[in-house]
């Protein structure tokens, strides 16, 4: 399944995501010997649950397998009625001797079950008693006899079931037409656990088995599955399919609907594209897309697509966002529909990340499934990984790896170093344990870990590997240990030399929660230098003694050709190591990890810091654009942890006047944007303001707020960021250029282009006259489309006009307006969010209307609660702070209903945060930017800004 593509990691700056503690598990065959055996590291925490069939153990017992299933439903959802009926034939393998046959089942009912067997002819249908355990949804199915072990039988089962509501199973959706008219429609979402809720099966991903689907519809509607329609078994109303490979029950789908498609084909592969009616020209773009994605992935893999046909289908209700059911992959619609005219670059590129990431899923996932969820990383990051590298061979002008950087790379790294992260290998037995995994140690750092090492060990290696793994286990369900197996026989048959075991090396990557910090430090004397590992960890004074094999590579100033991504030096488990082959300038700077491939942070020492800052300003080409990116990210971390001064990561910033790529200017954007929160009510603001100032105003000058022709792909992302950044600052130049912009909009009718929409309306916005301001005011209450009406409330929230959000605000209890609850309680954080005069204007407005603003509420929902705590982010200044408390504290006596109880501790708390964060960081942050702007010169040292920031503060007392 799909995650939504994250395009800014603004978010994972200031949060992190927890996530399901499990236990590990060792390898369930002869490695766990060979790994308990081992010279390095063991993961002693390792263990498992053993497969019996207690009250704990959700594990269907193995004395039975499937071999076929022959599913037949009945539906009439063509009149929206949500009943339907099946009956499933399940040929079956006893294993054990048994009298008892376990599936599981969900929300179905009146089971009537029989069995026959197909040893022996003309036998006789034998009737079973259906018992149902609920927590464990199990359907028990017992005879009177046993079942010998090696016997084979025919398991026939009759229920019905209600089309379900919620998006998951077989559930109904529908959409309206142009005319009103409502079309329903009844379609699938199985992953990981909802097949059973269709039809009674073994609903386990390694229990793979045929299927040959049946549905009877009403002839006004057609029905879709993994495999094309069987012609001649088919008639009006009934549509049977033929039978598919042996395949998981989660991969099953079918949809009964009026949807239409488009259709293509490439390397004799048919491909269709199926939405709603009416939205056939707005599918164009996901065809080509799946067309030429699945033509790279298959080259990539050297494994043809197995299927005779690949379809994709647009799903008016599915919360899963996009599903990799083999052969029919499924997605929520508005990540189908593209035109030039109405949508996004953003846009144009997810649907392809999303398609490239389901298409990888047909060979990892559904050609090669998993044993367990155990292992869910084994499809979610191969298929997150290729997600991107797909889009790389088909699209090459995109440049697409600089996304993966600013988006899954650093989620990965953010959300691995907090307390909460889960090794990528563990064990999980519930369904909600199963649901509990899909998070970003099954996607984002497995695609991180299998990138770094499809580097270090080349990607002949690498893709060799792969191929072995499909070709071997093709139909089969694996784990972990079969894709080592896989590599390690690639690697040999190259005569790639690795200093240890793949087991050993990958497995100290899946079987640990958490990546290293490299600590390196330099002798400048022998030109060697050391590199130390630990745990990274928010909280610099955690203790840990973990370790990994770490790949290694290195580029210095003297030698910057990063083309080759190869690992030449290992940290081998240990605490660390020497790098001593080498002889490096004590002038050269010394830069690790090239095209920051590896999953790892790396912390430099001071000098080192010193000679890459002034490498980036002088010499921005010697350094990559991924490599200029990560050593913000990093020192940003380092800074908010406390391992580095600010003034090591701003000298770094400073070269970001010569920068013009997207994923360098993305992670600055997210800093600086952190930075001018805390900073905007500062009396040195301007300073902040005027150092971003002169970054970013080229760039931003270079490439205007109009889209160019022929332009390189990336600069519609960086456009987004120069325009939204430089007039976040101030900068009179895009103040000028964004209005005119907007201007000509409202007067001339001169549309803006989708991508930079709303950054040209806010920044227009900032410093509009009047007449511009209501025109758009006007607007939001004119119009009917949610996504516009959304638009203009987050861009009337940028004006600095005191009068202009004093309106704007107050629109909020005015009834007489078309705004909606919803709308009406999202006024306050579009204005506060914003600006410092957007928080002037919140509290002013609070101050004197809290009464009417808390009973916009009909329902249990306090908005005046939730108001106070979210302005409690942006409180940064002593005078917003006293104002905030002594309405908080007239809120708390007098209108004490209309507030939670921890209301006071709450926002106390997060301001108390708030300042706590100006203390530490503030000084130093100012005193570096005024000194570098008496300067004139990045060159500072630790001294150097002591001193002046002790004059600076001389100065204002004096005049203070």
């Amino acid at each position: 399944m799909a995650r939504w593509m994250i395009n800014s990691w603004l978010l994972l700056l200031l949060v992190g995501a927890g996530s399901l503690q499990a236990r590990l598990i060792h390898p369930q065959d002869v490695n766990l010997v060979q790994l308990e055996t081992k010279e390095y590291q063991r993961f002693s925490s390792i263990e498992t649950r053993a497969d019996d069939n207690s009250e704990d153990n959700y594990r269907l017992p193995n004395n039975t397998v499937p071999v076929s299933y022959n599913v037949e439903l009945w539906t009439d959802v063509h009149n929206g009625t949500r009943e339907f009926k099946g009956i499933v034939k399940i040929d079956l393998q006893v294993i054990e001797a048994t009298n008892t046959i376990t599936l599981h089942a969900r929300q179905t009912d009146n089971y009537t079950a029989s069995i026959v067997s197909k040893d022996t002819a003309n036998s006789n249908s034998i009737p079973l008693t259906v018992t149902y355990e609920s927590k464990r949804e199990f359907l028990l199915l017992t005879s009177t006899s046993n079942f010998a072990a090696n016997t084979n039988w025919t398991l026939t089962i009759e229920y019905t079931g209600f089309l379900r509501t919620d998006q998951g199973g077989f559930y109904i959706s529908s959409y309206t037409d142009d005319e009103g008219a409502i079309h329903y429609l009844a379609t699938t979402q199985f992953e990981s656990t909802n097949a059973r809720h269709a039809f009674p099966c073994y609903d386990e991903p390694a229990r793979r088995a045929t299927f040959t689907i049946t549905l009877h519809h009403s002839t006004s509607l057609k029905a879709i599955s993994n495999m094309p329609v069987d012609e001649q078994q088919s008639t009006a109303g009934v549509t049977v399919f033929q039978t598919t490979p042996r395949m998981s029950t989660y991969l099953i789908a079918f949809i009964v609907s009026d949807l239409e498609s488009t259709s293509g084909e490439l390397n004799g592969l048919p491909q269709r594209v199926f939405s709603r009616k009416g939205k056939q020209d707005e599918q164009e773009w996901t065809l080509w897309s799946g067309l030429v994605v699945e033509s790279s992935l298959a080259n990539y893999f050297g494994v043809k697509f197995a299927l005779p046909k690949l379809d994709q289908a647009g799903i008016p209700d599915f919360s899963a966002g996009a599903m990799e059911n083999w052969g029919l992959a499924t997605y929520r619609e508005m990540y189908m529909w593209w035109t030039k005219e109405k949508s996004t670059v953003n846009l144009k590129t997810s649907i392809a990340n999303i398609i490239g990431h389901e298409y990888a899923h047909m060979w990892f996932g559904d050609l090669v499934s998993l044993k367990w969820w155990t292992y869910l990383w084994l499809k979610e990051g191969f298929a997150t990984l290729f997600s991107y590298e797909s889009d790389n061979d088909a699209f090459p002008e995109w440049n697409i790896y600089q996304i993966f950087q600013v988006s899954d790379y650093n989620s990965a790294l953010i959300n691995d170093a907090l307390a909460s992260a889960v090794p990528m290998t563990h064990y999980v037995q519930t369904p909600s344990e199963i649901s509990g995994r899909y998070n970003t140690f099954s996607y984002a750092k497995p695609a991180c870990v299998l990138y770094m090492f499809k580097n270090a060990w080349t990607d002949p290696v690498f893709r060799r590997g792969l191929n072995k793994y499909l070709t071997t286990y093709q139909y089969n369900s694996t784990d972990e240990w079969n894709l080592f197996s896989s590599l390690q026989e690639s690697a040999n048959e190259l005569g790639h030399k690795l200093p240890a075991t793949i087991d050993d090396i990958f497995s100290s990557w899946s079987h640990q929660a958490g990546y290293p910090l490299l600590t390196v430090e330099r002798n400048y004397v022998t030109g060697a230098f050391t590199i130390k590992q630990q745990r990274y960890d928010n909280d610099k004074s955690a203790v840990n003694d973990k370790t990994w094999f770490v790949p290694i590579n290195y580029a210095v100033s003297s030698n910057f050709d990063y083309r080759n991504t190869s690992a030449t030096h290992y940290l081998l488990n240990a605490a660390q190591t020497v790098v001593d082959n080498v002889k490096i300038s004590k002038d050269d700077w010394l830069l690790l990890n090239k095209q920051s491939t590896g999953y790892y942070r790396i912390l430099y020492d001071e000098e080192n810091y010193r000679l890459l800052a002034n490498g980036l300003s002088g010499e921005t080409h010697k350094f990559h654009p991924r490599n200029r990116a990560q050593l913000m990210a990093d020192a940003y971390r380092f800074v908010d942890s406390g391992r580095l001064g600010v003034n090591s990561l701003l000298h770094l910033m400073a070269y970001l006047k010569n920068e013009d790529q997207y994923a360098p200017w993305s992670y600055a954007n997210s800093i600086f944007t952190v930075y001018d929160r805390y900073l905007r009510g500062d009396e040195q603001y301007y300073q902040f303001q005027a150092f971003v100032i002169e970054l970013v105003e080229g760039i931003f000058l270079k490439l205007g707020v109009n889209e160019q022709p022929g332009e390189h792909y990336l600069d519609n992302y960086l456009r987004v960021i120069t325009v939204s950044l430089a007039c976040q600052v101030g900068s009179e130049e895009c103040y000028k250029h964004s209005h005119r912009k907007l201007q000509q909009f409202v007067q001339e009718g001169i549309p803006i282009e989708p991508t930079v929409r709303t950054q040209a309306h806010c920044a227009g916005l900032r410093q509009a006259e009047d007449v511009t301001f209501n025109a758009f005011l006007a607007l939001l209450f004119a119009s009917n489309v949610a996504t516009d009406r959304s638009l203009y409330i987050s861009s009337l929230g940028c004006s600095h006009n005191a009068a202009q959000l004093k309106k704007f605000v107050e629109s909020s209890i005015d009834k007489s307006n078309s705004l909606s609850y919803a709308e009406r309680t999202s006024l306050l954080n579009a204005a506060y969010s914003r600006s410092e005069a957007g928080l002037t204007a919140s509290l002013e407005f609070l101050e004197g209307n809290w009464k009417a603003y808390a009973e916009l509420s009909t329902t249990s929902a306090k908005p005046l609660d939730t108001a106070l705590r979210g302005m409690s982010a942006y409180i940064v200044s002593e005078a917003q702070r006293k104002r905030h408390d002594a309405l908080v504290k007239d809120i708390s006596a007098n209108g004490e209903s209309h507030v939670n109880a921890d209301l006071s501790s709450a926002v106390t708390k997060q301001t108390d945060e708030n300042f706590a964060w100006l203390n530490e960081h503030r000084d130093p942050l100012i005193n570096w930017i005024a000194a570098y702007r008496f300067n004139g010169s990045a060159s500072l040292s630790a001294s150097l800004l002591t001193i002046f920031g002790t004059l600076m503060t001389l100065l204002l007392c004096k005049f203070y």
